[in-house]
């Protein structure tokens, strides 16, 4: 099968072994997967993966200087299901799941190991006990959204956010704008978001943000302060590059909380005496639930949430590395998905 091979920090399409499935796997065709924001730092910094498996204990095998395949948002069909699978998928079923392969006691993480393939190949294997039937009749671009969208759910979970709470949003990728969506669900006013980046700011709007600034002209806390700065205060980082923690600390008022969603790999540094004689409350988030991640994907089927604007594009495996490029420039793209088979070149959607 054809797939996208992260190689030597580069990104190279090759025809690679086709997975076979074992006992309690399903076999199932990419239909479409998102460029994330972690793939464009992984591709640079692979080898900070080794430091977090040792840093939470685990015993993952990751070498970044071998072959592996990125991809972790999908949407995919079920082809058939390994020997003595018992599940609640069938093939023909559309589904998506949460990114990890069980292998006996371990999870392996998919898209950021070197033995099994992630989403940016024509075919992978999944757990079949962790696929979800995608409902509705949901197409298979927006139902890839499930992932990013759980991301943010789960970022504005772990906020604590109570009634007459504000919100700052500082990055309009599209984690920042996943969780510009689910705050108005939830009812927070006002939402207040940066980005430096017209569309971006445009697409905060429509999402629900109350005030959007281009943070090089008005810092984002400056503009709370303008249309409200009095309730309570949640900032949400959703930018992840070197400085951008320590900026949110210098300037967030006392008491702020601070949720970090932005993934930055490289070392940082913040002056903790600043957030201390603040008495800011840090909370660093990574992923989701299992029932975060369903609830997701039914708020997508139900139009409870809207993804649409948040995918700005398609591309073949051919113009992946073309969109990698592209998307480290923020512009006019957001999400990007890759399709297998699909054009060689990023072609603007309209869904």
């Amino acid at each position: 099968m054809r797939a996208v091979v992260a190689r030597n920090h580069e990104l190279v399409v090759e025809e690679v072994a086709d997975p076979a499935p074992q006992t309690g796997d399903a076999l199932v065709a990419v239909r479409a997967c998102g460029i994330c924001g972690s793939d464009l730092h992984t591709l640079e910094h692979a080898e900070h993966l080794v430091d977090v498996a040792e840093a939470i204990g685990s015993d993952l095998a990751f070498d970044p200087e071998a072959d592996y395949i990125l991809g972790h948002e999908w949407c995919a069909e079920v082809l058939e299901l390994g020997p003595a699978t018992d599940a609640s998928v069938a093939p023909g079923d559309l589904v998506v799941s949460v990114p990890y392969l069980v292998r006996g006691e371990s999870l392996l993480p998919l898209g950021f190991v070197n033995d099994a393939p992630g989403g940016f190949s024509e075919r992978m294997l999944l757990t079949a006990a962790l696929c979800v039937r995608v409902p509705n009749g949901l197409d298979h671009c927006r139902a890839a959204l499930t992932e990013p969208m759980a991301v943010a759910l789960h970022a504005v979970n772990r906020a604590g956010l109570a009634a007459g709470d504000a919100a700052v949003v500082i990055g309009c990728g599209p984690i920042g704008l996943a969780i510009i969506a689910w705050l108005r669900e939830r009812g927070v006013e006002p939402i207040v978001a940066s980005d430096m980046t017209p569309r971006r700011r445009a697409l905060a709007v429509a999402l629900g943000a109350h005030e959007v600034v281009d943070p090089l002209t008005e810092p984002v806390v400056d503009a709370w302060r303008r249309i409200d700065g009095i309730r309570p205060l949640v900032v949400f980082e959703a930018v992840g590059v070197r400085g951008m923690l320590d900026r949110a600390i210098f300037e967030a008022p006392t008491g702020t909380r601070i949720v970090v969603a932005g993934v930055c790999m490289e070392p940082d540094t913040i002056r903790p005496l600043i957030a201390i004689v603040k008495e800011l409350d840090l909370r660093f988030v990574y992923a989701y639930t299992q029932e975060e991640f369903a609830a997701t994907l039914q708020a997508i089927a139900e139009g409870e949430v809207d993804v649409t604007p948040l995918v700005s594009g398609t591309v073949g495996f051919d113009g992946v590395a073309g969109a990698f490029a592209a998307l480290r420039h923020a512009g006019e793209h957001v999400k990007v998905l890759v399709e297998p088979g699909g054009p060689a070149a990023i072609r603007p959607v309209s869904l």
